[in-house]
Order: C-alpha cells, then sequence, then structure tokens
C-alpha cells in the first residue's frame, strides 16, 4: 500500500518589524495587504514565491477579540487524509462492468432518463416493454461499417458486455445495449455506452461538404 509522508519545514525564529521579515538572505517575506471582509492583511511570500501563502500562521489581535476560534465547527485534533475518488465521481467510461444478478431489478425509466444525458449519441427505445439503449453511426462505406465494428468489439471484449450489432445498410451501423438477464437496462450498458463512445470515428464518418 503506497503511504504519504507529510514533511514539515521549520525555520529559524523570526523576527517581525513594521514592513519586512526576513529568515535567511534567500527569503524575504513582506506584507502584502488585501482588501477582505474583515480588513486582515495575510502574509504572502514575494520573494520568488517559492513557499508561495502560508498554509496556517498565529492569529492576529483583532481575530483573537472575536473569538472567532469558537464559532469554527471542528476540532484541532482533526485527522487528515488524502482519499481517492469513488465511483461516483468517475466518469462512465471510467468504471467497469459488474456482474449483474438475475434477481436485480432493471433501472427504472427515471434512472434510465438521467444516465442517457452522460452518452452522446445514444437514446432509450421501448421494444416491448424492454428498454434499450441504441445508436445509429451513418459511415462512408461498408469497409468502414466493419472497421467500426472492429473497434467495438475490442473496447467490450475488455468490458465483458456485449451489444447487439447490426450493418442496415453498406454503410450504417445499429448498436443496442441492454442486459437480458434482467430483461432491461443496468449500470453495465450505460458503461458500455460511454466506452463505445469514447471510440475515435472521425476518420469512418463522411466528411461534412464546405459551401463557399
Amino acid at each position: 500500500m503506497a503511504t504519504t509522508k507529510l514533511v514539515l519545514l521549520s525555520f529559524p525564529a523570526v523576527h517581525v518589524n513594521s514592513t519586512t521579515t526576513k529568515i535567511n538572505p534567500s527569503f524575504n517575506f513582506q506584507h502584502h495587504r488585501t482588501s477582505t471582509p474583515n480588513g486582515f492583511s495575510p502574509l504572502r511570500s514575494l520573494a520568488n514565491d517559492f513557499l508561495g501563502d502560508f498554509g496556517a500562521r498565529d492569529p492576529f489581535p483583532a481575530e483573537l477579540e472575536s473569538q472567532f476560534g469558537e464559532k469554527v465547527i471542528g476540532s484541532y485534533n482533526t485527522e487528515h487524509k488524502i482519499l481517492i475518488p469513488n465511483i461516483s465521481a468517475l466518469s462512465l467510461s471510467q468504471q467497469e462492468c459488474t456482474p449483474i444478478s438475475p434477481l436485480q431489478n432493471p433501472l427504472s425509466q427515471d434512472d434510465a432518463n438521467q444516465l442517457i444525458r452522460k452518452v452522446l449519441g445514444w437514446r432509450l427505445v421501448n421494444d416491448e416493454g424492454i428498454l434499450k439503449l441504441r445508436c445509429l453511426w451513418k459511415l462512408k462505406d461498408f469497409k468502414c461499417g466493419v472497421e467500426l465494428i472492429n473497434r467495438i468489439s475490442t473496447v467490450v471484449e475488455t468490458a465483458g458486455h456485449f451489444p447487439n450489432i447490426h450493418i442496415e445498410q453498406p454503410n450504417l451501423v445499429r448498436a443496442e445495449l441492454w442486459t437480458t438477464s434482467i430483461g432491461g437496462l443496468s449500470m453495465n450498458d450505460f458503461i458500455v455506452a460511454a466506452k463505445i463512445d469514447a471510440i475515435k470515428t472521425s476518420d469512418l464518418i463522411p466528411r461534412k461538404r464546405a459551401w463557399a
């Protein structure tokens, strides 16, 4: 397991005069006054910006008088952690398909309506009471259609969830996604749709004619 070390930098005692604070000849920190709601002027680094803004400082007298510390929700010994984004924070294309139990209910119409906004070019269709995802590509020719199917097969092979793909005309490819084991849509269908969206197709579709 990777560990993160917090390195604290300590400096010699600092003597502050009215305008300039000097630690050593290489660092020169000045009071940089900014207009803030409380009228405080934070100490900022103006020498090569080596340290940037201080992450913490001693409170000013006016702050102590206001007893601001008692108004802050939290604790002085709060534990700080670096959190890895959970799955809900990742885009659909970055997520992985998970096994679906036949006892699981398919996604509702409302849930599907929310998720369809996250995949481009796909639309919801109701096929005899079964919700499905459908996408249609118009390509240059039959050869480009076959190439698109090959690219899709590479993506879905890794995902382990497969769409139904049809070549309807020499230059039209149709893909449909649903989870047959539950008779409707699951998150896996939207994940695979998003992964298919990420496939490069610009070299397969006809170029739009530019009118002078």
